[in-house]
């Protein structure tokens, strides 16, 4: 699974970054991946991060 954020959509709330630390993390007010491909053990975090994005900032593949 790959997962990506639309950083023109991203409100910078952190929500993803406190879902899922292992795959989001913030910069400079944004989130971002910095891990691609998610790691397996983080992958229900990581749909739960999309599902719960206020601004559906975030894509799967």
């Amino acid at each position: 699974m790959k997962a990506k954020v639309n950083e023109e959509l991203c409100v910078g709330c952190e929500l993803c970054v406190n879902t899922c630390p292992e795959v989001f993390e913030m910069q400079d007010g944004k989130a971002i991946v910095k891990a691609d491909p998610v790691p397996q053990e983080a992958e229900e975090n990581c749909k739960k991060s999309k599902e719960d994005c206020p601004v559906e900032a975030i894509e799967l593949e």
